[in-house]
């Protein structure tokens, strides 16, 4: 199962390239805005992108919503204020996060969760670190991953520790 999903990250990260993210991102973000789980979230937890990965901080314009980035501590992921010119840090992933002091995770009400592919039982499958499960187990938040429909597969071969998602907002 493992060199499955190991195979599919590789095709996915591929694949992603061909996409026009840009375009992508913008129509995703609006398709996000019109849901009832984002028009009712306050506190939203984003994540800032990686190479070809979609870009939802156009959401940051939002000056209805508090926003938060995750940060890693460890293997713990941890969940930070942010606004939209606040200054990043490099992680030891390459990845851009906040320099606030993280706040409880409880306080969350909505996750925009990255995602190389999902499945169609609401399994998405990530980089391989397990934070975003590991992050999601025990608070109560809505879930969603955007992303290409290219990227909707039959399975991301689920395992023990996978945590389902909500719902998938795809273009």
């Amino acid at each position: 199962m493992i060199l499955n999903k190991q195979i599919l990250r590789k095709k996915i990260k591929q694949e992603r390239k061909n996409i026009n993210s840009d375009k992508l991102s913008l129509l995703l973000v609006k398709k996000l805005m019109q849901t009832k789980e984002y028009t009712q979230a306050k506190n939203i937890m984003l994540f800032y992108p990686l190479e070809n990965e979609l870009n939802l901080l156009s959401l940051l314009d939002d000056k209805t919503k508090n926003f938060y980035l995750p940060k890693i501590e460890n293997k713990t992921l941890l969940c930070c204020p942010f606004e939209k010119n606040d200054e990043l840090c490099e992680s030891r992933f390459k990845t851009k996060e906040p320099l606030s002091k993280p706040v409880e995770k409880y306080l969350i009400d909505l996750v925009i969760i990255p995602a190389l592919a999902v499945d169609k039982e609401y399994y998405r499958l990530g980089y391989g670190g397990g934070f975003y499960d590991r992050f999601l187990l025990d608070i109560n938040c809505f879930k969603v991953v955007c992303i290409a429909k290219e990227f909707i597969v039959d399975t991301v071969y689920p395992e023990s520790h996978d945590v389902k998602i909500d719902k998938i907002i795809s273009a």
